[in-house]
């Protein structure tokens, strides 16, 4: 054999095994994320019905336990895990951004997911209202983060991978996971990667699947628009879920940034006090809905989406409240879950404005307007709601709500929440490199 073509040969066993070395840690991550992904929502569900426990003993014991809870755990994720606060999907958009690998270590890394996993179930615990999405992703990337050690040039893309996995998995939504991938975290179809990110998804979603079986989220339900007068429900679901979404998105990024004068300074002076404060506030909400606020949500809008149990007047109201209080409160916790809560109950809030439009198709109405006013992805927020939902007769409908309620949140708010609060961490002076990003073409 010539000694060209013995070269040539040999540069192409180096480049086939490295594709297969990617592609081996890509399926590998995806098996990792599905296993955290299912595991972390068993805890969850563990951790809630502790809570719901303890509240049959006695409801006023959140006056305690919920401030008490929301304070420990601002005052561990400060101490030993910092940047593991809040939903952890703003921290996995500025590590994809970011170049630096101690920046993005602070970010993403195996330290922070399991302290991720451990106070979000702490505030689960103690009566939060939050999800386990959010941190699902932040895990995922951090997972994936880890992984890269062995092929730091694609850590990126395994960031973006683990994240869009996170959500697959959290959900059993794979679908809604890669068009969150592309649509939220990298904002752009990167061919590259894209392959490799399904494949993770894939990975993920038959790992969660294996352990916690093939189920949709918030139950299945037929329900369609049938008259004129049902449509007319799109655009008033959609202008009100835009509203109170980006009302939303602005209380907590302007609460992240900081508030101007003293009460800013007083607030990040003492943040474990100002924990406790919102702790007692999501108790009082607790106790005016009737221990119907706290957790996910999840309990409530099952029923009432496959079965028509009707939704408390005042549901959408004070999840809202409660949820926008766990959030500034700075503990870990997601607001994918509890944000799709609030919109069902500001959905359920319109009945009496369409009385005879079946109450289901208003929730999912409400349910994708808020959740596309507050992240500003109307493309996931239909999406996964179907997914979630097994209501493909609804799509049209449902994609229509959205879209309107991302432009009216987009009136009220520059960006969506995830984007407007990575800047935190990947701007200057934020938790990260300051100024170091990757291009935004580099998977």
């Amino acid at each position: 054999m010539p000694f060209s073509r013995f070269r040539g040969s040999k540069r192409l066993f180096q480049v086939t095994a490295v594709r297969w070395r990617r592609r081996i840690l890509f399926l590998a991550g995806g098996l990792l994320v599905g296993a955290l992904a299912a595991a972390l929502a068993l805890l969850a569900d563990q951790a809630q019905h502790l809570f719901a426990m303890v509240l049959l003993r006695s409801r006023y014991i959140a006056l305690v336990m919920t401030p008490c809870g929301f304070a420990l755990a601002v005052f561990l994720t400060n101490r030993f895990f910092p940047n593991a606060n809040g939903s952890g999907i703003p921290q996995a958009i500025a590590a994809r951004r970011l170049t630096d690998q101690a920046a993005r270590s602070r970010l993403v890394s195996l330290r922070i997911a399991v302290g991720k996993i451990l106070l979000t179930l702490l505030g689960l615990a103690c009566g939060a209202s939050a999800g386990r999405e959010g941190p699902t992703v932040q895990v995922g990337a951090s997972v994936m983060f880890a992984l890269g050690r062995f092929s730091p040039r694609r850590q990126p893309g395994l960031i973006l991978a683990g994240a869009a996995a996170g959500v697959a998995a959290a959900f059993n939504t794979p679908l809604a996971g890669i068009v969150f991938g592309i649509e939220e975290m990298s904002r752009a179809f990167e061919i590259r990667t894209s392959s490799l990110v399904i494949g993770t998804v894939i990975a993920a979603g038959l790992t969660s699947i294996a352990l916690m079986g093939n189920y949709t989220y918030f139950g299945s339900t037929p329900v369609t628009l049938g008259t004129a007068v049902d449509w007319l429900a799109v655009p008033a679901c959609g202008v009100l879920g835009g509203v109170a979404g980006g009302a939303f998105s602005r209380i907590v990024i302007t609460m992240a940034r900081g508030l101007p004068g003293s009460i800013g300074g007083l607030i990040k002076r003492h943040k474990v006090p100002f924990a406790a404060l919102c702790g007692l506030a999501v108790a009082l909400c607790g106790l005016a809905s009737g221990d119907l606020i706290y957790g996910t949500g999840y309990a409530q809008v099952k029923p009432a989406l496959e079965g028509g149990v009707p939704l408390a007047q005042s549901f959408g109201i004070l999840k809202f409240a409660a949820t926008t209080l766990t959030t500034i409160s700075g503990i870990p916790g997601g607001i994918f879950s509890p944000s799709l809560a609030v919109g069902a109950g500001l959905g359920a809030n319109l009945a009496a404005i369409f009385p005879g439009t079946p109450v289901e198709a208003l929730l999912l109405l409400g349910m994708v307007s808020y959740f596309a006013g507050v992240v500003q992805a109307p493309i996931t927020a239909f999406v996964i709601v179907t997914e979630m939902t097994q209501n493909h007769g609804m799509v049209v409908p449902l994609m229509a709500a959205s879209l309107i309620a991302w432009a009216v949140s987009r009136t009220m708010n520059k960006d969506g929440i995830y984007h407007a609060l990575s800047e935190n961490y990947a701007g200057p002076g934020g938790s990260g490199a300051r100024g170091h990003r990757a291009p935004a073409e580099q998977g």
